[in-house]
This record gives C-alpha cells, structure tokens and sequence, in this order.
C-alpha cells in the first residue's frame, strides 16, 4: 500500500505492492480481513475515508457497515484494479496522504493500514487527520510491529512506530489513544514459523530477504505451503472473525506480530 509522494515511482511502489489476483498466504488474508473487521466496527454508520488503500480489498466491507465510505492512494497504477472492480459504487481518489482531497471536517473514521511507515513526513499526516476528522473523529492505525526480534522492513519504508512510538505521536497531535490491541498472537503460529523465525533474523540480517511481492512468493510456500489468491473485496465471510487482544501502549508488544491502534481527536 503506497501513501506519499516523495521519491514516488509507480513501478517501483507497485512491486512491494500486493494486487488482486497475487497469491498470498492464509494468514495473510486472515490478517486482512482483521484489521477490517476490527475497523468496521468503528466505521458502522459512519462517514468513513481509507488512506493509501493499496488494492482496495477492504473497501467493499467498509462500504457493507459504514455510512460513507471514500478511499485513496498516490498510486494510479495501484488504483487500476479497484476503480475496475468497484466502478462507481466508490468513490477512489489519487490522493498524497500529506494533501488529502477531502474538506474539513468531512469524516467519523480514517484508517491507514499497513502504509503509515511509508510517510516520509508523519507530521504532515497526522495535520490532516486532525482537519478533516470531525470532533471526536477516531484513527484507525494498523501497522507491523517493529519491536518483534526477526522483524523484516519494507525496503520502501521510512520509520516504523511500535506500541509506545505510536502514543506518542497521537499525543503529540491531539489525539489520545482509545485502544491498543495485537492481532496474529506468536503463540498461535505455525510450528515450522516458529522453527524458522531464526533463520528468518539471520536472513534480514545479511540483507537477503526477498524486497518485492514476486520474490518473497518463494519465501512464502516455503513457510506456509499452498498459498491463497487475494480478493478484489473481502465480505464478513470470508475469513474467521477474530478479536484482537488487549495490549499496553506503556511498552513495546513482543507478542503479536500486527499493531492496531485507535485514537480519538481531542475537542
């Protein structure tokens, strides 16, 4: 998922990005389909805008609960498949994160998944979830936790916020944490991840990790065997719903390997 413009590349953003049609583990699309059950039931009858939504998945049940739904992302490239997919059904803007196209005051609920550490200027970002929330307006974070010992940065990125980092930054900007929460818990993986989890430090270590969706395909039949297409649009059936677990934003989360937080903007 892309968010910002600076030493934008469509080509490049594209490659780390995950398409409909890619092939995707089943925890993959199980943590997919999370973080937007976990978000609808904030965005339910709400005017809610998805930033840098990447392929789009999420829309469509978004669109199922929310009042309003509107999604963007800097990449047209990227946006090709949704605008195909949902037509006019949703409104899908190309959009920089930094300078949204939408009015003040114009929504209940914005969330960026698994894109806020590709913003080169967060201070930018969080200036305009402050204006164009309404008062009480709520952000929905989801965001691989960096504070996991074999932890893998996207070659895209700029900085990673775990647990604390990202109180902080609500803080910082008016907004105050409602609820942190870990999704995909270490304890219930996989006994071949946790066998290899290992091998996978050594391996980001000496910088051999796979940096595009294509080459970490390989990576992935390796860990979690046959692998799954990634939807157009995701419905409340299409995975197990799943509760995310409580955690602290006091220190950082060692357990779980996604972050969600939600953050209320202060009157």
């Amino acid at each position: 998922m892309t968010a910002t413009a600076e030493k934008f590349d469509e080509a490049t953003y594209k490659s780390v990005t995950e398409m409909s049609g890619d092939e995707i583990s089943a925890e993959q699309l199980q943590r997919l389909c999370n973080r937007y059950y976990w978000a609808g039931s904030y965005a339910e009858g709400k005017d809610t805008i998805e930033i840098a939504c990447g392929a789009g998945a999420g829309l469509g049940y978004l669109a199922s609960v929310a009042w309003s739904v509107q999604g963007c992302d800097i990449s047209d490239e990227v946006l090709k498949n949704p605008r195909a997919h949902y037509g006019t059904r949703i409104r899908i803007d190309t959009a920089d994160a930094a300078k949204l196209p939408y009015a003040d005051a114009s929504a209940d609920v914005a969330l960026i998944f698994e894109a806020i550490y590709y913003l080169p200027d967060v201070d930018a970002f969080m200036a305009e979830m402050k204006r164009i929330l309404r008062k009480d307006g709520v952000l929905l974070i989801a965001t691989a936790n960096k504070d996991l010992y074999d932890f893998n940065p996207s070659p895209m990125s700029h900085t990673y916020f775990g647990t604390v980092e990202l109180k902080a930054l609500m803080e910082k900007h008016g907004f105050a944490v409602e609820e942190m929460a870990g999704d995909t818990p270490l304890k219930a993986v996989s006994i071949k991840q946790k066998i290899l989890r290992p091998i996978k430090k050594i391996v980001v270590e000496l910088g051999l990790m796979p940096k595009t969706t294509a080459g970490k395909k390989w990576m992935k039949r390796l860990v979690f065997g046959s692998l799954v297409q990634l939807p157009h649009e995701i419905t409340g059936t299409t995975c197990p719903k799943q509760t995310p677990d409580a955690i602290t934003a006091d220190e950082p989360c060692r357990t779980h390997k996604v972050i969600f937080c939600a953050a209320r903007k202060k009157a």
